[in-house]
């Protein structure tokens, strides 16, 4: 081998090491993108779980205050349309009758609102939009998750080839997804863009 042509062979050499070493550090970086898309999607999931229940447990609550709100308010015009208006009722009754229509209505008002215990309808269905809201934005953010962590392993495979290949142009391809899979990771954490068919 003549010396400029062994010259020319460690050049070539260290390109090729001075490429592998950049392909690998590209490799780790989008690695751990995917892994903080990954708990991205993970918490997503999580928390629209989480709110669903939620949403459910105060919309069934709100129903059976509503159920019980109504039977209250069917037994009080009960008690004043039928009752209270019987001739044949003794005073001492009819003082017993009308404590406890007091009541009814006191406790029909009562499952209107109560702002003391946020246990009232209104505070009730106010309660479950908020968690149904949550459970929304979340089931919103996970999709632009799932095609981002696709996008990052597709990216990793690419760049793995371009070392065991020596395909540099590979590498290009792979951090071109690796960035359209970031900037998904980016827009599930902030929804900054609404794109058409995620979710």
């Amino acid at each position: 081998m003549k010396p400029d042509e062994a010259a020319e062979a460690m050049s070539q050499q260290r390109e090729d090491d001075i490429f592998k070493r950049r392909a690998a550090v590209l490799i780790a970086f989008f690695a751990m993108l995917l892994a903080i898309t990954g708990l991205g999607s993970n918490n997503a999931m999580k928390e629209a779980l989480n709110q669903n229940i939620e949403a459910s447990n105060a919309f069934n609550f709100f129903q059976a205050k509503n159920i019980r709100q109504t039977n209250l308010i069917v037994s009080a015009d009960e008690f004043e349309l039928g009752w209270l208006r019987d001739p044949s009722i003794s005073l001492s009754v009819r003082q017993k009758l009308e404590e406890k229509l007091a009541d009814y209505r006191k406790t029909i008002v009562r499952y209107e609102t109560e702002p003391e215990t946020g246990e009232g309808k209104r505070e009730l269905l106010a309660k479950a939009r908020d968690h149904a809201a949550k459970r929304d934005h979340a089931l919103k953010q996970d999709p632009y998750f799932d095609y981002a962590e696709v996008l990052l392993q597709i990216t990793i495979v690419l760049i793995s080839v371009s070392i065991v290949a020596d395909q540099r142009w590979l590498t290009l391809v792979g951090a071109g997804t690796g960035l359209l899979g970031g900037l998904l990771t980016l827009n599930g954490f902030l929804l900054l863009v609404d794109l058409p068919g995620f979710g």
